[in-house]
């Protein structure tokens, strides 16, 4: 009888693995994340698709920066979408220096989502040093933009290396099936849920994540950064030069000044 029951769970396994992606129902903001082995995306005809966010990849490691990023960037946000950008976490890495490479390649402007954090491997690093990393990466990331970034996981990995240790920001986590939302090990709960890794959209050739916020799109705006352009960018004005001090008025019986001064 044991021998029956793995077969079938065997059985279950590679089946989920070949099905589609299905949207999800009782959730009324959906959305997708993409990096450069989607390729070229159409993205008006995505966003046309009942989609109100997407998360792209931006860099990973402290040199790496994905291949489409900046094409993808400028496209989505044309495209009226709340668009977000994501760092792979390398731990082995340090992530002070993770940190500024991420800032130096996004530009974050009003009403984008906050920066992500995608942390699902160790790289042989300890759970402790994987969450100091972590902590770091995010204290840098959040003063810079002022904003609590969100952190994305799978299931697995967060209870086993990052519960209880990130109680004050977002998460957006990943955890493939159809019967259960995610579960956490310490009741943290979940802003983002990328349910599906196979699902279809017309203008994207191949599978994409299929992801739900869980909330109201008014909800989903109000994470977003909040800061017009004109604070945002501003450009600093030139120091103001102090004028010249008028010159002495001339001595009874002197040259006058502008003779002084041929």
């Amino acid at each position: 009888m044991k021998r029956i029951f793995l077969l079938l769970g065997t059985i279950a396994f590679f089946v989920g693995c070949d099905q589609r992606t299905e949207r999800k129902e009782g959730f009324g903001v959906h959305g997708i994340d993409v990096s450069h082995y989607q390729s070229q995306v159409d993205w008006p005809l995505v966003a046309s698709q009942n989609l109100q966010f997407a998360f792209v990849k931006a860099t990973e490691g402290q040199e790496m920066q994905d291949t489409i990023f900046c094409k993808n960037w400028d496209a989505m946000r044309s495209a009226g979408l709340l668009r977000g950008a994501y760092h792979f976490f390398r731990p082995g890495i340090s992530a002070e220096a993770q940190a500024w490479h991420f800032i130096a390649n996004v530009d974050l402007k009003h009403g984008d989502l906050p920066p992500v954090l995608d942390v699902e491997v160790t790289d042989e690093q300890p759970s402790q040093a994987i969450q100091e990393g972590v902590r770091t990466w995010l204290t840098i990331v959040g003063d810079y933009w002022k904003i609590k970034p969100i952190v994305y996981s799978n299931q697995k990995f967060y209870n086993r290396h990052l519960a209880g240790h990130l109680p004050e920001y977002p998460l957006w986590i990943a955890r493939y099936t159809d019967w259960h939302l995610p579960d956490l090990a310490d009741g943290h709960p979940w802003h983002f849920w990328q349910y599906g890794c196979q699902g279809r959209l017309t203008g994207i050739a191949g599978d994409v994540d299929f992801n739900v916020f869980n909330g109201s799109l008014a909800s989903l705006h109000a994470m977003t950064l909040q800061r017009p352009l004109p604070l945002l960018n501003r450009v600093p004005e030139p120091p103001v030069r102090p004028s010249p001090p008028p010159p002495p008025p001339p001595y009874e019986n002197a040259e006058p000044v502008a003779a002084a001064n041929p």
